[in-house]
């Protein structure tokens, strides 16, 4: 069964207002933001290559990361929940936010009960993060 690999909004603001839309929506559920990649800083300074405004977010919910750490620390490949920011035009957006359905699907991941209701879980959460960014 193919699984949605992202939840993907446009969001109608320019790309700094959206990442702060999306941090809010992910913190109402739980998530925090860990890191944040500016792929067109990097891609500047790396390669001297131009790039649209785009960022990776590390996103996480400590109580659901705790539970799947501790039951299999091999899940620590798979996290934190990446959602990526990138601008459409000057005044709109693209978010995706992963689904960490599709993600455990991978190997032992996909036949172990407790991590695919921690995914169930986060996928629930993330999904209606990315539906609030719709009505944002």
């Amino acid at each position: 069964m193919s699984q949605q690999i992202a939840f993907e909004v446009t969001v109608p603001a320019p790309y700094e207002k959206a990442i702060e839309k999306t941090a809010e929506a992910l913190k109402t559920e739980g998530f925090g933001i860990l890191t944040r990649i500016d792929v067109k800083q990097t891609l500047k300074e790396k390669l001297n290559a131009d790039f649209r405004p785009y960022a990776i977010l590390g996103a996480c919910n400590p109580p659901l990361a705790h539970k799947a750490l501790v039951h299999n620390g091999q899940v620590g490949l798979m996290l934190p929940c990446n959602v990526t920011v990138e601008a459409k035009d000057d005044k709109s957006s693209i978010v995706r936010i992963g689904n960490p359905d599709a993600f455990l699907q991978v190997g032992e991941f996909a036949k172990d009960a407790v991590l695919q209701d921690v995914a169930k879980e986060a996928r629930a959460r993330l999904a209606r993060a990315a539906d609030a960014l719709k009505r944002a």
